[in-house]
This record gives C-alpha cells, structure tokens and sequence, in this order.
C-alpha cells in the first residue's frame, strides 16, 4: 500500500486496487473488500491503469480505490451504483468497461456510400475530451512515433480529464492485434474531443 495521510477527520486513507475481472465477456472492476464506496466514475469517464476510482470506507479507514494493471476501457454502466455511498461486497462490481473509440466512423461512411474502406488503414480516436499528452513528462520520449510498431496494451498517451491523468493504451474491438504508426495527428498538450482522430494506423 502507499503512504497514508489525514482525511475528513477520519483515520488515514491507502490505496487499494480493485479486482479486474471479465463478466459476461466485459471487462469489469469489482471491490477488494467490504465497505462503503462512493466517488465511483460516471459513465463515460475513461479508465486506464492507476486512475481513481473512488474511495472505500472501511470502520472509518479510508482507502483510495485504484485501477490495477491493464485495466483500459469507458465506463459502460455503474453496476447499479447509486448517487452517494452504497455498502459493497468482495467482488461486487464497482464499473463495466467498453473498449476505448475505434473508427467506426470511417466504417459506416463506407457502409451508406457504398466504397469499400481500406482495411489497412485504421484512426484511433480519443473516447473523451481533454488534453493529450504524448510524452510522461517534458524530458521523456514520446510513447508513439511514426514508424512504431504497438501492440494491445501499448501505452498511447496520457489524457488529463478533470484533472486526473488517465493512461491511453492501445486495443480493442475491431482493431488489429499488432498495427504500425503511420501518422500522429493530435501535438503534444493539445486539447481534444471525444471522438477525435489520435493516430492514424496500419495493421501489421
């Protein structure tokens, strides 16, 4: 667990990651342990590794809730939760996930006009607006460059929403396994739209 510090007068507050699990083929974060949660992201937040998810009381401790490793996706629906805290279970779910935008965009403008869409190129859009980051930090590479090759659970970039950087990664329903960076398209620290084209890709 990480350090601990004060917290609304209670005792103090770690962080403990959520159980990624897939139900029902959707992936789905379920509480570590009983308690009270609240805070849990509405839907339509983006959620990637390490991002909060809320908070969990237990006996008067609080815990930060965390994304754990290779959690990707938007939050489809809340399991249920409702405005406020709820008393959850071990395992109860917390968030289903829907994978990050894809183009289907291209998909269904190739449908009504009836041209066939090259199946080689493929655009990765952001599924939320807020404000890309290529790179971890201003002396770090960036995660992609034209000319790489990435791979499911590749890291893109990092995209601030309200504050909260969430981790961008690559995958999911309708795109290649592996593909090629062909072009970059949103600048380093630009503000995006849901729905904006990020990279422009090739499968390889």
């Amino acid at each position: 667990m990480a350090g601990t510090w004060q917290a609304d007068g209670r005792t103090t507050r770690r962080r403990l990651a959520a159980i990624l699990r897939e139900v029902d083929g959707v992936a789905t974060l379920c509480a570590p342990s009983v308690g009270l949660v609240r805070g849990v992201p509405a839907p339509g937040s983006l959620v990637g590794e390490g991002a909060v998810l809320g908070e969990l009381e237990q006996l008067g401790v609080l815990f930060e809730l965390v994304a754990p490793e290779g959690t990707s996706g938007v939050v489809d629906e809340q399991g249920g939760a409702r405005v406020g805290e709820r008393a959850v279970g071990h395992g109860d779910v917390l968030v289903r996930l829907r994978p990050l935008a894809l183009d289907a965009h291209a998909a269904q403008a190739a449908a009504t006009t009836g041209t066939r869409a090259d199946a080689s190129r493929l655009v990765f859009r952001s599924p939320l607006s807020g404000r890309f980051y290529a790179r971890a930090s201003p002396d770090k590479p960036a995660f992609v460059q034209v000319g790489d090759e990435i791979a499911t659970g590749h890291t893109v970039a990092l995209l601030e929403v309200m504050k909260t950087f969430n981790r961008l990664t690559y995958g999911g329903a309708g795109l290649p396994e592996r593909a090629r960076v062909r072009a970059v398209l949103v600048k380093d620290e630009d503000d995006v739209e849901a729905g904006a084209p990020i990279l422009e890709l090739e499968a390889t």
